[in-house]
């Protein structure tokens, strides 16, 4: 679930669990200290990670990461700009904020190195909200089905003339963002189980059911999340919670409901970290949580569905 302290990192171990451990403070392109392996500082460099601002620029400088005040929190980050970003620029004067929450110092003290973030710096040192150093990793399930009209029929957008597609959409307590209903992979946890959990959780109100309702929504969500689906997306998430030491990762993965009968039978109710959920138009409109527009806009290529009225939609970039 969205806000639970971080669990366990996924059994696949992501390139960046491969990157160095270093001193928060230590900058410039040189040899460091290894964990397992040696590396160099400059290994960021040859895996560049490509995200978009809020005003849909491209480039390696992530954005909601180096936002201010840290959520839950006061707390306001150094301000890094674009072009120093990057680790391989030098910045000797780089004097970032430290913030660990006092829910995250009170938990268990997880054995991972203080390694750095692979987009570059956000202008904050420490864990601050993530249970862990280094990745967090969440699931990410993007439910979608054909918006039809009265009589069953598939709606196309006019100036697209493509088939529109929607997708069940969230409204975070903690932020008041809309997103897509995922959360964090629980100790030992296989990644199909968090993402059919925590939609269950957090859209169907799984927790408040009872054992009979529990029962009936689970076979209902075993219809859905056992078909075929695609992997739209697995790496780095540009994430508000973000620090230099401690970063999100997800694998966000679509589930399609082509005839719309699966989900006629669940009822949508928000629970768990949900304010509210329904069911949302996707477009390139949408303003959601973290790099989740992203991840929706890719489904929408990947189903041939209506993204944007412009003649020329563009890169995902991601």
């Amino acid at each position: 679930m969205a806000g639970r302290v971080l669990g366990k990192a996924l059994v696949t171990v992501s390139l960046s669990v491969a990157l160095a451990s270093v001193s928060v403070r230590s900058l410039g392109c040189r040899s460091i200290p290894a964990y397992r392996n040696s590396f160099s500082s400059c290994w960021f460099h040859l895996n560049p990670i490509i995200m978009s601002d809020s005003n849909g620029a491209k480039g390696k400088s992530h954005y909601k990461a180096r936002t201010s005040p840290y959520p839950g929190s006061k707390v306001e980050r150094s301000q890094v700009p674009n072009e120093k970003v990057d680790w391989l620029v030098e910045w000797q004067e780089y004097n970032p904020v430290e913030y660990t929450a006092v829910s995250v110092l009170a938990g268990p003290t997880w054995a991972d190195p203080q390694i750095r973030n692979p987009a570059g710096r956000t202008g904050l040192v420490g864990r601050g909200l993530l249970g862990r150093w280094g990745p967090n990793h969440a699931a990410d399930p993007i439910i979608t089905r054909w918006k039809r009209d009265s009589s069953g029929n598939k709606i196309t957008n006019p100036v697209s003339g493509k088939n529109i597609l929607q997708f069940v959409a969230i409204k975070r307590k903690d932020c008041g963002e809309w997103a897509i209903p995922g959360g964090m992979v629980e100790p030992g946890e296989k990644i199909s189980a968090t993402l059919k959990r925590e939609f269950g959780e957090e859209a169907l109100n799984s927790l408040q059911k009872s054992n009979a309702e529990k029962r009936k929504i689970e076979e209902q969500l075993h219809q859905l999340f056992s078909q075929e689906h695609l992997v739209i997306y697995k790496g780095y998430v540009d994430d508000p919670r973000n620090t230099d030491n401690a970063w999100m990762e997800t694998e966000a993965v679509n589930y399609h409901d082509e005839t719309g009968e699966i989900m006629d039978n669940l009822t949508l109710e928000a629970g768990d970290d949900a304010g509210k959920v329904k069911w949302v138009d996707i477009s390139d409109k949408l303003k959601l949580y973290a790099s989740h527009s992203q991840f929706i806009k890719l489904v929408a290529e990947k189903r041939d569905a209506h993204w944007s009225e412009d003649s020329d939609p563009g890169c995902p970039g991601l």
